[in-house]
């Protein structure tokens, strides 16, 4: 069986492919499904598919945890979205593909909460940001190359899908040699109270911190489901896109370890209040010179160097406030904070779209950065309640 570093790369291995797989589906179908005359509103509907799957499974994935352990539980999520990607080129149909991206939604919240709360619970406090910096690094690397695979759309159209689906499953195999694990004690013992009466308890000491997931959630599906769509009318080609979205995540690589070293000597909310301004400047200077393919390439850039890290951010913010036995639960609403604000994203972002033709979709993203920007600048002396080491 692995060592314990050997686990936690395996499961860094799972985050990366997650992340690949996700950042290849928004803009890959929001692509095939724009050039099959779908319109943007039911083009962001229909991106809102992954995180539908992420709510559903957010409730039911604790009791299956304690009483299972952490590597059922990942090696189940991983094998649904092995599955799912394997499936699309079955049948192209809008709903089968709606449902395979539900799949898929599933299985990655499984996996992303049983590798997230694996991690969470044994980080030392010390190095939190940085370790979960460097979840949320491999995230974003997947998510970096995801995109580039809607250049394979001129090979075939299902080539992505498969090669996706097959580089998972590499990543899945090295599960089988990671030896089971179980919450400790405190964590079950959580579990004596209600389910919904430690969502509640979660979500009124650490909603600070779940505001950092939501954001990024809306500003990643947006720019991965929605600007493919909006690029295309305000005629970029379909390469200058998909060479402009991995900015993003690629210059967010640069900056989730300095950010997080960083959130660990100053504070996290801090850290998140400079990040919020740097990504509303990017996003607004984006706004007013769109036709310029190198101006969006270098806001995107900028902005992924700020606010490419408030997933990871949000994550260690919460460690901060959370007592240990809450941790699950925090990590649940995590991920369903990250799904509400990607559901929003894209289904927001087609409406402006469709009904307002003429603003920039970057209006919508500034103001959200603003208004997330405010929360915070009134809260900063929001304290920790209580070490959840």
């Amino acid at each position: 069986m692995f060592s314990v570093k050997q686990r936690f790369r395996v499961l860094i291995g799972l985050v990366t492919i997650s992340g690949f797989s996700q950042g290849m589906l928004l803009p890959l179908l929001a692509v095939i499904l724009e050039q099959n005359g779908v319109s943007s509103s039911l083009n962001g509907i229909h991106a809102t598919g992954l995180y539908i799957g992420i709510l559903l499974a957010s409730p039911f994935i604790e009791k299956p945890l304690r009483s299972l352990g952490f590597k059922p539980i990942i090696m189940v999520g991983g094998l649904l979205v092995v599955t799912s990607l394997f499936l699309f080129p079955f049948w192209q149909s809008l709903w089968f593909w709606f449902a395979l991206r539900v799949a898929i939604g599933i299985g990655d919240q499984i996996l992303h909460f049983g590798t997230q709360t694996w991690i969470t619970t044994t980080a030392d406090k010390g190095s939190r940001g940085r370790s979960i910096a460097y979840y949320g690094l491999f995230f974003s690397l997947g998510f970096t190359l995801g995109p580039l695979m809607t250049n394979l759309l001129s090979v075939s159209t299902y080539f992505p899908f498969l090669l996706a689906s097959f580089l998972s499953l590499v990543v899945w195999l090295f599960m089988l040699k990671v030896g089971n694990e179980f919450p400790e004690e405190d964590y079950a013992s959580a579990h004596g109270s209600s389910s919904f009466g430690r969502f509640l308890k979660a979500a009124a000491i650490a909603w600070p911190a779940f505001l950092g997931p939501l954001c990024y959630g809306f500003l990643e599906a947006s720019l991965h489901g929605i600007f493919p769509v909006y690029g295309l009318r305000i005629g970029h080609e379909v390469q200058t896109v998909s060479f402009i979205i991995p900015a993003f995540a690629a210059a967010s690589l640069l900056s989730q370890i300095p950010l997080g070293r960083w959130s660990d000597s100053i504070g996290r909310p801090r850290v998140i209040r400079y990040a919020l301004a740097g990504g509303t400047a990017a996003f607004l200077i984006a706004s007013f010179y769109e036709s310029s393919a190198t101006v969006l390439f270098l806001c995107f850039a900028f902005a992924g160097l700020c606010v490419g890290s408030l997933f990871s951010l949000g994550i260690s913010y919460m460690t901060d406030l959370l007592p240990r036995e809450l941790l699950p639960a925090g990590n649940i609403l995590c991920g369903m904070s990250f799904s509400i604000g990607s559901i929003l994203g894209p289904f927001l972002s087609g409406i402006v779209l469709d009904i307002l033709p003429d603003l920039s979709l970057f209006f919508l993203i500034v103001g959200l950065l603003v208004f997330i920007f405010l929360v915070f600048f009134f809260k900063k002396d929001v304290s920790v309640t209580q070490d959840p080491v």
